[in-house]
């Protein structure tokens, strides 16, 4: 064990489990993997073929999921600026981000793909950015609001979080 790190009772490790820094580590997990497969996954394809959208077209949906892997460009704006003054930043974007990104699924979930294709590409195209913004601004907030030594805890309760909102969105 390196020196740096504290050695911790089995009672000690299990307050930290059942910490509220990991329970929100867990719920951040479940809100991130949420929008994930409903504006870039198997739900907005299966909903569009449903539609009787062709497959050439639905295949070009997956360029809505490109915030996923250019949110490096604006990570470092959304790590600079505090939105809402007395919230700070992490807290401040999380709220911002999660009313817009509510709005944006509320907003796919109103559109028809046969009455408005433009409609559905820009309401999954802004689900999928929120989402992506939300997942910089969570694991920010884990980084910063985790001591060293419950990284690896937090990360694994956030991935596991995760996966169960892949899933429910699945259903």
């Amino acid at each position: 064990m390196p020196p740096d790190i504290p050695q911790r009772s089995g009672w000690d490790i299990l307050r930290i489990f059942f910490s509220g820094r990991m329970l929100t580590t867990l719920l951040m997990g479940f809100s991130s993997g949420l929008p994930l497969l409903l504006a870039t996954g198997s739900v907005l394809q299966a909903w569009l073929k449903e539609a009787g959208v062709d497959l050439g077209t639905i295949g070009l949906f997956a360029l809505v999921g490109l915030p996923y892997t250019l949110k490096f460009l604006w990570a470092p704006l959304l790590d600079r600026f505090a939105p809402m003054v007395g919230m700070g930043r992490r807290r401040g974007w999380l709220l911002l981000i999660q009313l817009t990104l509510i709005a944006a699924i509320a907003g796919l979930g109103l559109t028809d793909p046969t009455q408005s294709l433009p409609g559905v590409t820009l309401a999954a195209f802004l689900v999928a950015f929120f989402s992506a913004s939300q997942d910089i601004v969570i694991d920010a907030y884990r980084r910063e609001s985790l001591a060293d030594d419950e990284q690896g805890l937090g990360a694994s309760l956030y991935v596991n979080g995760y996966r169960v909102g892949l899933l429910l969105s699945s259903g």
